[in-house]
């Protein structure tokens, strides 16, 4: 099938449900925040490679972490005492540290200056966030994604020390359940993520599961609960 290219002042997509074979929805247009965020209202990401077109992808399976099945072993409950916790203190820095980071079945980065430019747009606009540890005053883990109704995109994490990136996002997920979210879109499968609880569903359960809960955004403070990290 021919793959639809996305025009520049037009910010709509294709549905999702005509993705390609491969999960790929369409290509070009640009990160306009505007595009960007009726992108993930729609299950809809991006990820190319450098010097490539933009690629939008809504991909069949789907990678979903329910909130309630996250799972946290005795040794990570531990070592998540020795950490600090903030969310959006620095995010521009934690998505820099994530562009050093490869994903499975990934050569080189995804995470580009005009990656990096976009979302750090998204989060002066408060819908992009950040969760970090820290240890002795140093960023050393964490993650970022989209908060789109009910539903946190995850997009990408990075640990410099054993557990910081797991901390951070056991952290993200007691806030989450605690302000009343549904569950966090992982996006590609990743062995990692499923060790942590995450599953696999298909496509259309999970644009169903987003189409009920995605509008609007929960109203909330990105604020640290000291009750939820002792």
């Amino acid at each position: 099938m021919n793959i639809p290219r996305l025009n520049k002042y037009n910010l709509t997509f294709p549905n999702p449900n005509d993705a390609n074979e491969d999960g790929i929805v369409a290509w070009g247009g640009d990160l306009n925040p505007s595009r960007l965020i009726n992108a993930y209202q729609n299950g809809i990401f991006p990820w190319y490679g450098k010097n490539d077109p933009i690629i939008w992808w809504s991909t069949n399976p789907r990678l979903i972490m329910e909130l309630d099945d996250f799972k946290l072993s005795r040794s990570l409950k531990k070592n998540m005492k020795n950490f600090e916790y903030k969310f959006d203190a620095n995010f521009k820095e934690v998505i820099k540290q994530c562009s050093s980071i490869k994903r499975e079945k990934q050569n080189g980065t995804w995470i580009q200056d005009d990656i990096i430019e976009a979302y750090s747009s998204l989060h002066d606009m408060g819908i992009a966030h950040s969760v970090e540890s820290y240890f002795d005053g140093k960023l050393v883990g964490g993650l970022y994604g989209v908060a789109v109704g009910r539903v946190f995109c995850g997009e990408s994490m990075f640990s410099l020390v054993s557990d910081a990136s797991k901390s951070a996002y056991a952290i993200l997920i007691k806030h989450l359940k605690f302000w009343g979210y549904d569950f966090i879109d992982c996006q590609v499968p990743t062995n990692h993520l499923k060790s942590l609880g995450a599953k696999e569903v298909t496509k259309e359960y999970f644009l169903n599961r987003l189409y009920k809960v995605n509008m609007p955004n929960i109203k909330h403070k990105w604020e640290i609960e000291d009750f939820l990290i002792n």
